[in-house]
């Protein structure tokens, strides 16, 4: 393993050169730059799609994909690096060859498209990418709309370019916790999680390009004073359909699973593990608003539904203050009116509705039960 970690890091030193010495020799009139647009993948972090780069010259036989979306996951504390906002990505290269076996392999649609810039935009964006992967220049701090693979090669493109790329795509006009939302299709809880813990500033309409398909689309849509932008776009590797059988990351197993829960609101463990639970889960939405710089966590509404109150109501079960529960119930049930309120024109109301139901009824059986003993410790003592 040892000697593996060797070779790769000499490998890499040595193309890390051969790329230096490439930036200071002058592009053929042959070199061509074309952007790659790679379909979704299985995986959370590949379900968005990816965009590359790849400079293109013949005559000096390079042929390099330059890549804005590797991480590593040795990271120290990889996890709360990502949470918090800091995890360092970087920018790496390899060959076009490579890159599409490497999609082919995961069997992931890839397309590309020449763009019509001028030799000297040529020289100025690949002496600008090879400059990146030497040094410190190499890393950046990722953030999940605002500076991702996408957005790094849609920078890069607009530095060089007398036209700026075309904001107009399919997803213009929505927000962007819409746009994030068609893109989790299939995937359902992914789309739940990233609905509960993504906050306002994600309800806000679009404006920049931060997807693989609307860079795509925005650089098909761009024309310049010598016409378009880009050539046709071409397929590289078109993915061999899928065929989708039964999965559990469905809304028909979270509905299950939802109804199997109100079945047993009557319970009080449940009802007791539940309000824990999403008191809990709200106090994470306020940590995680402060503690990250991510914008997309800040200001999370959807705490007036897994509101930290919950717990108060269960610190007055566990004392049998029946006064402290019903005016605690009410509190909540009262934040969860604001939140339907406010909900009403969010296009996650549907995957949480079954959620409101749930602590609601949770909430109004906590309040009978507690009114009932009331009533019962009243007559006693009368």
């Amino acid at each position: 393993m040892q000697n593996i970690k060797v070779l790769t890091a000499a490998l890499l030193t040595l193309f890390t050169v051969s790329v230096k010495t490439f930036a200071q020799t002058p592009l053929s009139d042959q070199a061509k730059i074309s952007l790659l647009t790679c379909g979704p993948g299985d995986e959370l972090y590949s379900v968005f799609g990816h965009t590359a780069i790849r400079v293109y010259d013949p005559a000096a036989r390079f042929d390099v994909v330059y890549n804005f979306g590797t991480f590593d996951f040795d990271t120290p504390n990889f996890y709360g690096k990502f949470v918090k906002g800091d995890l360092q990505y970087f920018v790496s290269a390899g060959s076009y060859e490579d890159f599409i076996y490497t999609y082919q392999y995961y069997n992931r649609d890839v397309y590309e498209q020449f763009l019509n810039v001028t030799p000297q935009q040529k020289q100025g964006i690949a002496n600008d990418l090879n400059a990146r992967l030497i040094g410190n220049n190499k890393f950046y701090t990722y953030k999940f709309i605002h500076r991702n693979c996408t957005t790094m090669v849609a920078d890069i493109l607009n530095k060089y370019l007398t036209q700026k790329i075309s904001l107009k795509n399919e997803d213009s006009g929505l927000t962007y916790r819409k746009i994030i939302r068609n893109k989790l299709e299939n995937h359902f809880f992914e789309d739940l999680g990233i609905s509960l813990t993504f906050g306002a500033p994600t309800d806000k309409t679009s404006e920049k390009l931060f997807l693989p398909k609307e860079l795509m689309e925005g650089v098909a849509n761009t024309n310049t004073p010598s016409g378009p932008l880009a050539q046709p776009i071409l397929t590289a590797f078109k993915a061999t359909p899928k065929i989708n059988g039964f999965s559990f990351n469905s809304f028909i197993v979270y509905g299950a699973v939802v109804l199997i829960l109100l079945a047993l609101t009557g319970f009080k463990l449940m009802q007791r593990s539940y309000l824990a639970i999403s008191g809990l889960l709200g106090i994470f939405f306020i940590f995680i608003g402060f503690y990250s710089t991510h914008s997309e966590l800040i200001w999370n509404y959807n705490v007036l539904l897994f509101n930290p109150l919950l717990l108060v109501v269960l610190y007055f079960i566990f004392n049998r203050n029946r006064k402290g529960i019903i005016m605690s119930s009410y509190a909540c049930l009262g934040f969860i009116g604001l939140y339907v309120l406010y909900m009403l024109n969010k296009p996650h109301l549907p995957i949480v509705l079954s959620l409101i139901v749930l602590i609601t009824v949770i909430l109004l059986r906590t309040v009978v039960a507690a009114k009932k003993m009331q009533a019962k410790y009243s007559s006693t003592n009368y």
